[in-house]
């Protein structure tokens, strides 16, 4: 598939406690101050998982805006099970497949399906491991490229893959074994074209 207007991803450092159990509980009581310290510290992460799952800025800034939007009005309820950041994942990627539902493209999410044109471009030498993970990421068929952004990146179970995507819980599992399977394999290949 074709990206209609690439951009950098905002890269993704994963960091324990991102948002404060403070902010957290002001968040909850409709400290409206709170919740844009809230938007502050979890902005990046929730652009680059909508971006990732979209391939459009327009469309991921969209579904950010309307992803914290549902967070602010249901944050009363909010009952910390689990992080605030994983509860922000879940509903950004909730956002993302509706939109995607919507348009007729959700089948990108679940296909298989190797996309029309791998990028050409091949790392100047000393690239830095991030950026070629990356194009990795992007050489991978959508539904795979789904699987492992929500899994390894976002922490997302395969149990909670499978209900947000709508497919078998076994699905998810094969899909994430062929894509890190993938993954070594292409960088691999980088890794040979570069000594040559």
């Amino acid at each position: 598939m074709l990206e209609r207007n690439p951009v950098p991803v905002p890269q993704v450092e994963a960091s324990e406690g991102m948002v404060p159990a403070d902010i957290v509980e002001a968040c909850r009581r409709g400290d409206r101050v709170a919740f844009e310290t809230l938007v502050r510290a979890t902005n990046r992460r929730a652009y680059a998982l909508a971006f990732r799952l979209l391939r459009d800025r327009f469309e991921a800034e969209d579904v950010v805006q309307e992803a914290y939007l549902r967070m602010f009005r249901s944050m009363e309820g909010f009952r910390e099970e689990a992080k605030v950041e994983t509860w922000m994942h879940r509903i950004v990627t909730n956002v993302a497949i509706t939109r995607l539902r919507s348009r007729g493209r959700a089948a990108e999410l679940v296909s298989d399906e190797l996309p029309d044109a791998a990028p050409s471009e091949h790392p100047d030498a000393g690239i830095d491991v991030r950026d070629q993970l990356e194009r990795a990421l992007q050489r991978l068929p959508s539904g795979q490229r789904t699987v492992v952004v929500l899994k390894d990146i976002y922490g997302l179970s395969c149990r909670e893959i499978a209900d947000e995507l709508e497919i078998r819980e076994g699905a998810v599992k094969v899909r994430l074994h062929r894509a890190r399977k993938r993954l070594r394999e292409t960088i691999g290949e980088e890794d040979r074209a570069d000594e040559m």
